[in-house]
């Protein structure tokens, strides 16, 4: 059994029997062939249920079937009502209920052996060894999964990290809407083009800041963005104004993006405006350079 001899280091076993020489047996088998094993021992069931209480790391549990007031079965039955001690293997040791009966009835309340009295010395260690075996392994894939748990973790941050520079740092304005035109979120690009903090922008409706050339009514074109985008997800550039909180109006070019979800509605509303302040039209440059050329045909 030397292989066994590394095996108990760390781990803790509450040992549960109401005859003191048994315990003491117990112990020093486990002691013997399982190096640096911290061995607990109760004497009744209670007993056992209060150990569990006071110590929150015990990994295996070695119990007793015949003991008086409160039975081997009935100790692990309210073990395993609590959830800090239900995945605590239990072995079943018994002199007196060595039936078939007893047996399943000891697996049906939750142990994972059930070892018959006189104790076989080789087959108790090398149960107790297997169990120390499996602790370790699922402790390792724990760790494992928290290391995986968090650099994913990390991953996640970085990524909406990057993501929120780029918002924020953004030299378009980004205006992020409901599905019924009311301002959810934007970035400072935004904030500086129509003079809002933040705060104040969230829960204005689209139409309190924004006009399109030629708009009649302020916020009749919602609706007409909303059959749109539903067809076609986006809606491409036009040449629009923002209206500041003073007021005034700055001339943008506004795009429109519609995000979906499962079921195809539309949850949100992505819009990107570009400050065209000091940019000059196509059609009114043209205009401009024909108007010019004329002023010059009627001098010469």
């Amino acid at each position: 059994m030397t292989a066994a001899m590394t095996e108990g280091s760390g781990y803790k076993i509450l040992i549960v029997d109401d005859h003191a020489h048994n315990l003491y047996t117990l112990r020093t088998l486990i002691e013997k062939h399982l190096d640096a094993a911290t061995v607990l021992e109760a004497s009744s069931g209670r007993e056992a249920i209060d150990l569990t209480l006071e110590h929150r790391d015990i990994d295996l549990i070695i119990l007793d079937v015949q003991m008086p007031e409160m039975d081997g079965f009935q100790t692990a039955s309210l073990l395993k009502l609590r959830k800090r001690t239900r995945d605590i293997p239990i072995i079943f040791l018994t002199a007196a209920f060595k039936s078939e009966e007893f047996q399943q009835r000891g697996f049906a309340v939750g142990a994972v052996d059930y070892l018959l009295k006189p104790i076989d010395d080789n087959l108790l260690i090398n149960k107790i060894s297997t169990y120390f075996r499996l602790i370790a392994k699922e402790r390792a894939l724990n760790v494992a999964l928290e290391e995986k748990v968090a650099e994913r973790t990390r991953e996640l941050e970085q990524a909406r990290q990057y993501l929120e520079n780029i918002v924020t740092y953004m030299g378009e304005a980004l205006l992020v809407l409901d599905a019924e035109g009311i301002i959810k979120q934007a970035n400072p690009t935004a904030c500086a083009m129509l003079e809002y903090a933040e705060q104040d922008l969230i829960g204005l409706s689209i139409g309190d800041v924004f006009e399109e050339e030629g708009d009649e009514e302020a916020g009749a074109f919602m609706g007409t963005w909303l059959e749109a985008l539903i067809r076609t997800g986006a809606l491409a550039k036009i040449e629009a104004r923002f209206i500041a909180k003073d007021g005034k109006r700055v001339p943008i070019l506004f795009s429109r993006t519609a995000v979906k979800d499962d079921a195809g509605r539309i949850s949100e509303i992505i819009c990107i405006a570009k400050d065209m302040t000091g940019y000059v039209r196509i059609d009114d440059e043209a205009a401009y350079r024909t108007k010019e050329s004329a002023a010059r045909a009627s001098v010469s």
